[in-house]
C-alpha cells in the first residue's frame, strides 16, 4: 500500500508539472486556434538558453549570477516567440487548418535541426535550478524540485484563467480564437493577440524544462515531453486552463500505475504508450475534451 501511494504522489506531481506544458499548447490555441506541435522543441531551445547563460557561460570564463542568467532566458524566450509567430504563422493569418498544421511540422523539423547546428546532438548536464532531494513525509518521499514546480503550476494556473476570464487583454485572445473576421470588425489586433499568445507559450515552455530538466540530462530527445503533454492538453480541453491541470493529474497517475503494474510485463512500454492511447480515445468519445468549449457547426 505504502508503494502504491507514493506511486500516486510521484505521478500526481510529475502530472501537475506535464500541466504546465499543456498549458502552453492552450495559452497559443486560445490566442490564435493554432495547435502547435514544435512545442517541444520550443522547450528544449529554451532549456539549452537558460544552459547557455549559466553552464555554457562559465566553460568560456563568464559568471553569470543565475537571477541574471534566468532573467536573460526570460528575455531571450520572448524574442525568440516573437520571432517564430513573425516568421512563421503571422503570414497563415486567414489561412486553412491543414496549411497551418503543415507549418507546425516544418517547425518542428526546422526548430529541432536549429538546435543541432547550433548546440551540436551531444548531451549536456542541465542547470540546477530547483532545491534537489526529496521531503520526508513519514514513509513517503516528495521530490522537493516537482512538489516547487507542481506549486508554481497550480499558481500559473489560477493567474492565468482570470486572465484569459476576467482581463480585457485576454478576452480579445479568445474573440480572436473564435474568429478572425468578427475579432477584426470589433476592432481588436488579431496580429497583436496572436503575438501574446506565443510570446506567453514560449516563455511557459521554458519554465516548464526548469522545472523538469532541474539538474537531469539536457538533450535533444527531451522534446518528447511536448508530445506527452499534448494528450493531456486535449484531454482537459484545448479551451481550458484549469482542465490541463486536471487533465495533467489524471495522466500523470495513470502512468505512475502502468509503470508499476504493467510496464513488468510489458518490457517498460505501457506507461509511454499510455498518454497516446488516452489522445486517440479522447478524439474518437470526447474530441473537445473534458472542459473544451462544444460547437455546434453548420456545414
Amino acid at each position: 500500500m505504502i508503494n502504491l501511494l507514493q506511486a500516486l504522489i510521484d505521478g500526481a506531481l510529475v502530472g501537475l508539472v506535464y500541466g504546465l506544458v499543456a498549458i502552453s499548447f492552450v495559452v497559443i490555441y486560445r490566442g490564435s486556434k493554432i495547435i502547435n506541435l514544435a512545442q517541444g522543441e520550443v522547450l528544449v531551445i529554451g532549456a539549452f538558453l537558460l544552459w547557455t547563460f549559466t553552464e555554457g557561460a562559465r566553460n568560456v570564463g563568464i559568471d553569470i549570477p543565475l537571477p541574471i542568467a534566468l532573467v536573460l532566458t526570460l528575455i531571450a524566450c520572448v524574442i525568440f516567440g516573437a520571432v517564430i509567430e513573425r516568421t512563421v504563422f503571422r503570414p497563415l493569418i486567414g489561412q486553412s487548418a491543414f496549411t497551418i498544421f503543415m507549418a507546425g511540422i516544418a517547425l518542428l523539423i526546422l526548430l529541432r535541426g536549429l538546435a543541432q547546428l547550433i548546440w551540436g546532438a551531444q548531451t549536456r548536464s542541465a542547470p540546477a535550478i530547483l532545491p534537489e532531494g526529496a521531503i520526508d513525509l513519514g514513509p513517503f518521499l516528495i521530490n522537493t524540485g516537482l512538489l516547487i514546480g507542481a506549486i508554481f503550476t497550480i499558481v500559473l494556473a489560477q493567474a492565468l484563467h482570470l486572465f484569459f476570464t476576467r482581463a480585457r487583454l485576454g478576452l480579445r485572445l479568445a474573440a480572436v480564437a473564435e474568429n478572425h473576421t468578427t475579432a477584426l470588425s470589433l476592432g481588436i489586433s488579431v496580429r497583436q493577440a496572436i503575438a501574446v499568445s506565443w510570446i506567453t507559450a514560449t516563455v511557459l515552455a521554458a519554465t516548464a524544462a526548469v522545472v523538469l530538466l532541474s539538474g537531469s540530462i539536457l538533450s535533444l530527445e527531451v522534446a518528447v515531453i511536448g508530445f506527452k503533454a499534448l494528450p493531456i492538453a486535449l484531454l482537459g480541453g484545448l479551451e481550458s486552463i484549469r482542465g490541463a491541470l486536471l487533465a495533467g493529474l489524471i495522466i500523470g497517475i495513470a502512468e505512475a500505475l502502468a509503470s508499476m503494474y504493467l510496464d513488468p510485463i510489458t518490457s517498460g512500454a505501457a506507461s509511454g504508450l499510455l498518454p497516446y492511447v488516452v489522445m486517440i480515445g479522447v478524439l474518437f468519445i470526447r474530441p473537445y475534451g473534458l472542459f473544451g468549449w462544444r460547437r455546434i457547426e453548420r456545414l
